[in-house]
């Protein structure tokens, strides 16, 4: 039985079809879905890059607040019982997977892009790395 599910979402065409999948598979379940948005750009890591500035942070908070509210109302229109959350890592799989655990989720979330041979290799996946390292079912999303 699924009682809570971690939905993981970028802004990409994949992952906004993951939180479309997510928020009325929690609704069927009875499952809380909480939503979450890796971020990658921390003030901390770009005082130490050489020619940041602070519009760049200005514009990963934007990107993550718009990503969250897509995610409520997807939600609230499936009326799922959710969570929002943000958190911060370089490795996106590996904040995801964390993040799951730490959350007591017990299944998770996640969009591919479905990109394969020598781009898919050198992009790498989150999804693929999700996969690997989750100690709970995964549903990838295309």
């Amino acid at each position: 039985m699924i009682e809570k599910i971690l939905c993981a979402t970028d802004g990409s065409h994949s992952a906004r079809a993951a939180v479309d999948f997510a928020a009325p598979l929690a609704r069927q379940c009875g499952a809380h879905v909480a939503f979450v948005v890796v971020n990658t750009v921390t003030e901390e890591r770009l005082r130490t890059t050489a020619g940041w500035n602070s519009e760049e942070l200005g514009a990963a908070q934007a990107q993550i607040r718009g990503e969250l509210d897509h995610a409520r109302e997807v939600a609230e229109a499936a009326g799922a019982d959710f969570s929002l959350h943000e958190a911060e890592g370089r490795n996106v799989a590996e904040t995801i997977v964390s993040f799951a655990r730490s959350e007591g989720c017990d299944h998770i979330v996640v969009g591919s892009a479905g990109r394969t041979g020598l781009v898919g290799a050198l992009i790498g996946s989150v999804a693929r790395g999700v996969v690997i390292q989750a100690a709970c079912p995964v549903t990838v999303v295309r």
